[in-house]
């Protein structure tokens, strides 16, 4: 009896021990997608293959990393897919745009399959501390200053973005409604690159994108002879030192509810690149996700790499990423809604 009460408790064991898979033994060998919300070749996309290179370093087991562009809406399509439809067993991460969470957050739109909240929350591998959102614009075009911009009845400046609820659209549609500015939004572009592309072209004028991407893909914007000039600083509540005469959106919001509505919509961008898992991914691989993206960013030969590539390293923690998301659920309902009105009507 004394032995088989024995044998019955090792069973036990074993079994117990089977059920909390060790996180090593659950990791190895296996593969880990980053699901990119963009195509190839942005911000993004050069943020998720830098980390796709060290980040099974510092996950247990070692698993490999692959990246996998989705780009859509967006991006939408890969904060859907991640929440709804990737497998919750910490194989599966994604990175989305910025204002993502803020969808999520705000509601009303039929399209947005998430809820913020309820991700399994890595962080960011930069704050935007050192960053800004900016709208450029071409030298050649029509609109030389933000004051062109504001003359009544005044050309619009043509802007390119990538869907209606991407960042870009969005953020325009924000500062046109509390700044006053003439812009219109060419939506449909499948990536950062056609909009690009169709600046060198001259079918646009100008966009927004920020300082980190336009240092390590379009370097020439910032040289003094280059073909772009910045006319204003978004997601900052100062002025870049680099771009001191540039004016934040904040500074030239046309009243007090405007700035207020800026500010808010603003909180999102200090998430500069999302990083998430899909809500229900088991503690210890949550835990073990969530270290290794902190860890990453002391990593040396990472910081090296991020430094030739000119990428911003000033991590977000988990933690601190969901802080921010309680921030904006418990704004004032009357700016969430004005929010809401703004993204769900297209401006």
């Amino acid at each position: 009896m004394k032995r088989g009460a024995f044998f019955g408790a090792l069973l036990m064991l074993a079994c117990a021990g089977a059920r909390a898979e060790p996180v090593a033994d659950f990791y190895h060998d296996k593969q880990i997608q980053i699901y990119v919300g963009y195509g190839a070749g942005g911000g993004y996309d050069l943020y998720a293959r830098l980390i796709a290179r060290f980040l099974g370093n510092h996950i247990p087991g070692h698993p490999r990393i692959i990246v996998q562009n989705m780009p859509g809406a967006g991006s939408l399509r890969a904060a859907n897919f991640i929440y709804a439809s990737a497998p919750r067993d910490g194989t599966a991460i994604a990175t989305f745009a910025r204002n993502m969470p803020l969808f999520g957050i705000l509601g009303g739109n039929a399209n947005v399959q998430f809820d913020s909240r309820k991700f399994t929350w890595l962080g960011s591998p930069s704050s935007a501390q050192d960053e800004a959102y900016i709208l450029w614009a071409r030298k050649d075009a029509r609109i030389k200053s933000l004051d062109d911009a504001r003359r009544p009845g005044g050309p619009d400046l043509l802007l390119g973005g990538t869907a209606e609820g991407s960042t870009d659209t969005d953020v325009a549609f924000l500062i046109r409604d509390t700044a006053g500015l003439n812009l219109k939004v060419i939506a449909g572009y499948p990536d950062s690159n056609a909009i690009n592309i169709a600046l060198e072209r001259g079918e646009l004028e100008g966009r927004f994108i920020g300082t980190s991407s336009v240092a390590s893909t379009l370097p020439s914007w910032l040289r003094p002879d280059g073909p772009m000039r910045a006319l204003l600083q978004f997601a900052r509540a100062t002025r870049l030192p680099e771009f001191p005469d540039t004016p934040t959106a904040r500074e030239i919001a046309r009243d007090e509810r405007g700035r207020r509505l800026i500010e808010l919509a603003e909180i999102p961008y200090m998430l500069s690149r999302p990083y998430v898992a899909p809500p229900g991914v088991p503690a210890d691989r949550a835990a073990a996700l969530q270290k290794a993206f902190n860890d990453i960013a002391h990593d040396p030969e990472f910081l090296a790499e991020a430094k030739h590539l000119r990428m911003d390293v000033s991590p977000v923690g988990a933690k601190e990423a969901e802080d921010m998301l309680e921030r904006l659920a418990n704004a004032p309902d009357d700016l969430k809604n004005a929010l809401r009105k703004l993204q769900g009507s297209g401006g």
